[in-house]
């Protein structure tokens, strides 16, 4: 039989470890950040379909995750570029990259997409979240070329008009 306070850290632990799951994944958006919800597969698909990305593009993921979106730029024939500030992920990502032997074709930094350098993307992937649209609009309308594309999944930009829409992926252009 377990010991009474043996159960009783083991919840106190447990509900610990819960509250903090919750209260980071609700303060991200306080600090610019979003969590990691990985792009079904169908979509990422989809998603540079509807962009149109060519082989040597140059298309940059912001908080590349798993880097599953990057990875797909690559076997097109894209430059492919991902921020990803969380050193997990970026592991993970460099992983299966180079498991997929890709490693060559596509560059990670670890840092905050807020960071990102976006001044020669043509083709920008970004899975936000609501808190922090109007901010990623603004840095994109700021420092994109014109004529770059930008992705969106589920969530879209305040206040620029996307170009198409699809099963939830926004696309937009900087004119």
């Amino acid at each position: 039989m377990i010991p009474l306070s043996f159960l009783f850290s083991f919840l106190k632990l447990l509900l610990i470890l819960l509250v903090g799951i919750l209260v980071f994944t609700f303060l991200m958006p306080i600090f610019g950040l979003a969590p990691y919800v990985p792009t079904p597969k169908k979509k990422v698909k989809k998603m540079l379909e509807l962009a149109g990305l060519k082989p040597g593009e140059k298309l940059v993921d912001l908080g590349l995750g798993d880097g599953r979106i990057l990875i797909e730029a690559a076997k097109i024939g894209a430059e492919a570029v991902g921020y990803e500030i969380d050193p997990f992920l970026v592991w993970l990502s460099k992983k299966e990259i180079k498991k997929q032997g890709l490693e060559n074709k596509i560059k990670i930094y670890r840092k905050n997409f807020w960071q990102a350098d976006l001044k020669e993307a043509d083709v920008v992937t970004f899975y936000g979240i609501t808190g922090i649209m109007a901010k990623m609009e603004r840095k994109l309308l700021k420092e994109l070329k014109p004529g770059a594309r930008v992705c969106s999944y589920i969530f879209p930009f305040p206040k620029w008009m996307p170009i198409n829409h699809d099963s939830g992926i926004f696309l937009y252009q900087k004119s």
